[in-house]
């Protein structure tokens, strides 16, 4: 009885420790995956620190690659969303220039949010590739990633020509990362385009 429960013991241990070397062999392929993939990106070193974590996920997928990039862009851009809306709770464009770029920053990342929200959906619903189903769902995508990225471009113009430094200072870095990882969204979701 001892022996057999001594035999299980080893061959569990046997099992599990060859589980963790095909994992530890497994995790540097998919990270080549994603470091190579994100040569393709315009910020590829931001495109392999925001992706790495979906590693296993995304397995060798370009479309799995690309849907997570779309997931770390919304991501962001609701988070400085909401970043903006608390720190500058109610600006009345009436009564300044800056409260105004707030204003029209706020809406236009609103709007970013709204049109990458429909983006992640959309992957969804792609269906199989060589297909028209896959092509339209495609176009949608790649529309909707293109208008957030401008509306990223929009807020920033907008508090570089009408807000004071301090404003500039606290939300800009924000909004600029949430346009780098739009962008790295936008030209991974453009490279499905040759796969079909």
């Amino acid at each position: 009885m001892k022996q057999s429960h001594s035999l299980a013991l080893l061959l569990n241990l046997t099992l599990l420790s060859m589980a963790a070397i095909h994992v530890t062999a497994v995790a540097p392929i998919q990270s080549d995956f994603i470091r190579s993939s994100c040569k393709a990106t315009r910020y590829p070193a931001l495109c392999v620190q925001s992706l790495l974590t979906y590693a296993p996920s995304v397995r060798h997928s370009p479309r799995q690659l690309a849907h997570a990039a779309l997931t770390v862009s919304l991501t962001r851009a609701q988070s400085t969303s909401a970043f903006i809306k608390q720190q500058f709770p109610k600006p009345d464009p009436a009564r300044s220039r800056q409260a105004g770029a707030i204003k029209d920053c706020l809406d236009t990342m609103k709007d970013g949010v709204d049109q990458l929200r429909q983006s992640v959906q959309e992957m969804g619903h792609m269906g199989r590739i060589h297909t028209h189903r896959f092509r339209w769902h495609l176009s949608n995508v790649q529309t909707w990633v293109s208008a957030a990225l401008t509306d990223t471009n929009t807020c920033l113009d907008s508090l570089s020509h009408n807000a004071g430094p301090t404003v500039r200072t606290a939300v800009r870095k924000r909004v600029v990362e949430v346009a780098q990882v739009t962008s790295n969204a936008l030209a991974l979701v453009n490279r499905l385009a040759p796969h079909y």
